[in-house]
């Protein structure tokens, strides 16, 4: 039983209360009481309009629904189709054009383009690691991954390989820092002459891209150069093992790589109750007021991690230069569905944790907006709220309404909280436009998510048919279309150069080769920041942005005009050629049941929400909800349509789990599934399957909720 206290009309379970009394409160200016009562305010008032907006969903669901089925066995018809979603009020008229006019935007946000770390904010050390990420060794990168073409022995340093990696960080400085007349593999001196940057005596052919330095001048410790808004720093020590070979005594180029940082209250995350969500809100107030700190054991020696202090240099005129050396940090609030135990309303109903998230992630943020020394995460002094899974613009309206009361509890200026949208959902793709209008005092942020928005695109037309197989879906005509329409939508309406506009996650934190060729593509899409699963993929994934300048591609798209339109997204993915082999169908439902099972018990039953999960072929993908969300929903559309029958289902999921426990072998935490199939995460994962297609929205969340609740009590 939770023990709870009164605090304005509400039960709050203790925990969560003194968390928020004795750590969260101090030091904001903002009075205790005012403060429950303003929270109060807000999970009462918002409860029925939340409620509201979930019934609006499932009425549409139904209509499309019942459209589908009274159709069943014609040839789909798209523009019936589009009339009866405008009818249905599904799809809204789009308004005039408009420009946002979102204010206090920092320069991470507004003007420069690069990568983007999403970590679970549950685990310190990772959130430390993301918001540290803002700089990388390249040399690390390419020497410690795949990136160059193969993995680097297991034992020792082969030479031969740190020489290749040299070499093509040259390549790189070549590329984007062009000297007159030479080349850096080449070069023994770097100085500084007469404010100018001089390389065996000769000058950078863009002079302007040397921006500073560190120790002598005729021999720096450090140099600090700028590309396409992105720093370089060049670290020179003949004491380093590298350097000291080295002819210009050249030790490691680093990168400025994670821009930006995602801390995760949501997908990635395992949080249902008060336990919970108090070590998620600690580490985010950890964050904010810059004391968090994690301590572990690496190679046997005890370290710990802490915040990055900002990074010194001298002017090329000698004045003094500081450079941020921490992502700017966003956080990521759930959606409008669930609800949490962690606070009770009047009538007994738990409150919604959307509201609490908005509420107390804001509140924490106060105390980086109101510091009055040290490093603060936004110098703009602004709260960046990235807002998941809304469906539509009404929804985006009522996420803004909230946040204009949270501010107006927590005593900060209207708009003072930058809204981000995921438009990861189909109703809020199709009315992208109206969406970013509902917020357009408060947008700083829009991106894509492929699995969600497939997740949800296989959930409402679940009665249209069985959809293709995966691999296939990814390769259908809408992708393009909801890719393009993102990023032209969001130019139209004035994003480019005040907010991000974002392309979702590289999911094979192992494969560094392929994503470097097929990554690139992000930028050349127009997108100024993208999300990759590690600070070592931030720092290669920055490459691409000294390739490619995102500006320029902006304005090159913004002048054409939209490449696509609502009538592309609304081409539903089904599966045109449905001949599958029993083989075929068979593997497709096991690559979907394995991918389940790795991720769910792992959140069930160790809390885990968000890991490199092994997938068929062994090749570890980064899964969190939305990987699950998709799977899920793929099956129940092929159970629905009988494509493959309960029985068959329920044999891959049992030998499926004994793969995934085979995968997990070495963890002395993990639990077997088999041979009983008797366990909480085994029924979690059937669940998801069996069923998925009467989850609303075929969202995860109710059902992992309830069995990992279920699993604590236990």
């Amino acid at each position: 039983m939770t023990d709870r206290v009164a605090r304005a009309g509400l039960q709050v379970a203790r925990e969560l209360a003194d968390f928020i009394e004795t750590q969260a409160l101090p030091g904001t200016g903002v009075d205790e009481a005012a403060f429950w009562e303003g929270f109060s305010d807000l999970l009462h008032d918002g409860a029925p309009k939340n409620l509201a907006l979930l019934a609006k969903r499932e009425v549409l669901q139904r209509q499309i629904d019942d459209w589908h089925v009274t159709r069943r066995g014609q040839v789909h018809d798209p523009n019936s189709y589009h009339v009866f979603l405008k009818e249905i009020g599904y799809l809204v008229p789009e308004g005039e054009d408009f420009q946002i006019d979102t204010s206090r935007i920092d320069p991470e946000i507004a003007s420069v383009a690069g990568p983007q770390l999403v970590v679970p904010i549950t685990n310190a050390r990772f959130a430390l690691n993301a918001a540290n990420a803002r700089w990388g060794s390249l040399y690390d990168a390419f020497y410690g991954t795949d990136a160059m073409g193969s993995l680097p022995p297991s034992e020792g340093y082969d030479r031969g390989r740190g020489a290749r990696v040299v070499a093509r960080a040259r390549v790189f400085l070549d590329e984007a820092f062009p000297i007159v007349g030479a080349s850096h593999a080449d070069v023994r001196r770097y100085h500084v002459e007469k404010d100018a940057l001089l390389i065996d005596d000769k000058p950078l052919v863009a002079p302007e891209k040397f921006a500073g330095y560190v120790g002598d001048r005729r021999a720096p410790d450090r140099i600090l150069l700028v590309n396409n808004g992105l720093h370089v720093e060049l670290v020179f020590d003949r004491a380093h093992p590298i350097g000291s070979r080295d002819q210009a005594l050249l030790a490691d180029v680093r990168m400025e790589a994670a821009v930006s940082a995602i801390m995760d209250c949501e997908d990635s995350v395992a949080c249902v109750d008060a336990e919970d969500k108090v070590l998620a809100y600690g580490n985010w107030l950890g964050l904010m007021k810059g004391d968090l700190e994690e301590s572990f054991e690496k190679g046997g020696r005890k370290m710990t991690r802490k915040l990055a202090g900002d990074l010194q240099y001298c002017a090329p005129d000698g004045s003094p230069l500081e450079v941020r050396a921490r992502a700017l940090m966003l956080v990521r609030n759930v959606g409008h569905l669930m609800t949490n135990p962690a606070i009770l309303l009047k009538d007994g109903s738990e409150a919604f944790e959307g509201l609490m998230d908005g509420m107390i992630t804001t509140l924490i943020a106060c105390h980086d907006l109101r510091k009055t020394e040290g490093a603060r995460n936004s110098v703009a002094g602004s709260v960046y709220v990235v807002k998941p899974k809304m469906h539509g613009p009404e929804e985006v309206a009522f996420a803004d309404a909230s946040f204009t009361k949270i501010e107006a509890v927590l005593g900060l200026e209207r708009y003072t909280v930058k809204l981000g949208i995921m438009d990861e959902e189909r109703r809020t793709s199709v009315n992208l436009k109206e969406c970013i209008r509902a917020a357009r005092h408060r947008v700083a942020f829009i991106n894509t998510g492929f699995l969600d928005r497939t997740g949800d695109e296989i959930h409402t037309s679940m009665e249209a048919g069985p959809f293709s197989r995966k691999d296939f879906i990814k390769r259908k005509s809408w992708i393009t279309a909801y890719e393009n329409q993102n990023v032209d939508i969001g130019l139209e309406c004035g994003l480019k150069g005040r907010a991000q506009i974002g392309k979702g996650m590289w999911a094979m934190p192992d494969k560094m080769a392929a994503m470097l060729e097929a990554k690139i593509e992000h930028p050349r899409a127009g997108a100024n920041c993208a999300w990759v699963p590690s600070p070592t993929a931030a720092t290669l994934h920055a490459l691409h942005y000294h390739q490619v300048d995102v500006a320029a591609v902006q304005e090159s798209l913004a002048a054409g005009g939209r490449r696509a339109y609502v009538t592309a997204l609304l081409d539903i993915p089904l599966a045109a050629y449905r001949r599958w082999s029993e083989e075929q169908i068979l593997r497709e439902v096991e690559n979907n049941a394995q991918g389940i099972l790795g991720y769910v018990v792992r959140w069930i039953d160790q809390g885990v929400g968000c890991s490199k999960v092994p997938d068929i072929n062994d090749v570890g993908l980064m899964e969190d909800r939305a990987t699950c969300r998709i799977s899920a929903q793929h099956i129940a559309n092929w159970l629905h349509h009988q494509v493959v029958s309960e029985a068959q289902v329920m044999e891959v999921m049992r030998k499926m789990a004994e793969v995934v426990d085979r995968q997990n072998a070495d963890d002395p935490a993990y639990v077997p599934m088999a041979p009983g199939f008797n366990g909480i995460a085994f029924a979690a994962a059937c669940d998801l399957v069996f069923k998925g297609r009467v989850q609303p929205s075929g969202y995860t969340e109710p059902i992992l909720h309830a069995r990992r609740l279920e699993w604590k009590a236990a």
